[in-house]
């Protein structure tokens, strides 16, 4: 019986809600044993596959070395909608199959920005750190309602991104390189170039996805286009800021803050500067991941290596489709 691994620890903990997809194709559940990381490095990872046709997958390095260790891989299903983790021209080389779980985690990334937002303009961290020492601060907020928020991308998250700026009563610009016009018209959204994307935002969420062409879209030529004072927020991948030059920027001011929840290594490193700033907002790259969203990507995940195991084809979900000639399982 052909065997999926279902690699995030947090994800197996629930596999009752989602295993029914799994063995109802004909399909054997199997999970990693106990460890103190929730997911495997990369040699981890290569002794874990042994005997393993399909996983349901998290963040975890599926390289080209993976690859040829287990020709016997047919899926790597993604809890979630990125794929960075994965090499895809590998995975297409072995003839496996790569899906995300679209339309599932835009919600949660959605209220995580502006959590990350709101942390930042209520002073929320350092006015609990001040309370739980015993102090009683005041700290004046910033207002987030008529000011402008900039979205550097306009796919599912940065739609559910827009609509509850609305709500706030912000003004909404958008850069998106391939834009929704009809979306924009019917929310008064502006469609603007990423040079006024920067000019003119005092929030810039960043929601594009990364790739070779993202790569430190935000570096230090853009930082010195962005207006004075703006705040950057970034939950969709930390390799689209050069931390390099945005550590400076705001030691100087030149940025007025920073709401991450993404790094460009992750776990970021103990020693990186990001930690300490006072002007910064941090979480662990737990934007997509709430109760309700983990448990639609996990179910979205085994339907796709279902459907694919049954010699359907997923194609909303997969993303590497030149593999589907070569996919044999």
């Amino acid at each position: 019986m052909p065997r999926v691994l279902i690699v995030p620890r947090e994800v197996a903990k629930f596999a009752d809600k989602f295993g029914d997809v799994l063995t109802k194709a004909g399909l054997e559940i199997a999970v990693l044993p106990p460890a103190e990381a929730n997911l495997p490095n990369e040699d981890e990872l290569i002794v874990a596959l042994k005997g393993i046709d399909a996983t349901v997958a998290g963040s975890e390095p599926y390289s080209p070395r993976v690859f040829a260790a287990h020709p016997q891989l047919k899926v790597v299903a993604r809890v979630g909608v990125g794929y960075d983790a994965v090499d895809l021209a590998a995975a297409t080389a072995a003839g496996a199959a790569v899906t995300i779980a679209p339309n599932t985690n835009q919600g949660s990334v959605a209220e995580h920005a502006f959590a990350l937002m709101l942390g930042f303009t209520r002073h929320i961290p350092a006015r609990h750190a001040a309370i739980a020492a015993g102090g009683w601060p005041r700290l004046m907020s910033l207002p987030m309602r008529g000011r402008t928020l900039g979205l550097a991308g306009l796919g599912r998250i940065g739609k559910a991104v827009a609509l509850r700026a609305l709500a706030f009563e912000m003004r909404v610009l958008a850069y998106d390189p391939f834009p929704d016009a009809a979306f924009c018209a019917s929310h008064g959204i502006g469609l603007v170039s990423f040079d006024q994307l920067l000019a003119e935002s005092d929030f810039l969420s960043l929601h594009l996805p990364f790739t070779p062409q993202t790569r430190h879209i935000i570096n230090r030529d853009a930082i010195a286009r962005m207006k004075p004072g703006a705040v950057l927020v970034n939950t969709s991948r930390g390799g689209l800021v050069c931390e390099a030059d945005l550590i400076p920027a705001l030691r100087e001011g030149r940025v007025a803050g920073a709401a991450l929840d993404v790094f460009e290594e992750e776990p970021t490193p103990t020693d990186n500067p990001l930690r300490k700033l006072p002007n910064v907002v941090l979480t662990p790259h737990a934007a997509g991941v709430d109760v309700q969203s983990l448990h639609d990507m996990a179910r979205s995940a085994a339907e796709a290596v279902a459907s694919l195991r049954r010699g359907e084809w997923p194609a909303e979900k997969v993303v590497n489709p030149d593999v589907r000639p070569a996919f044999r399982w």
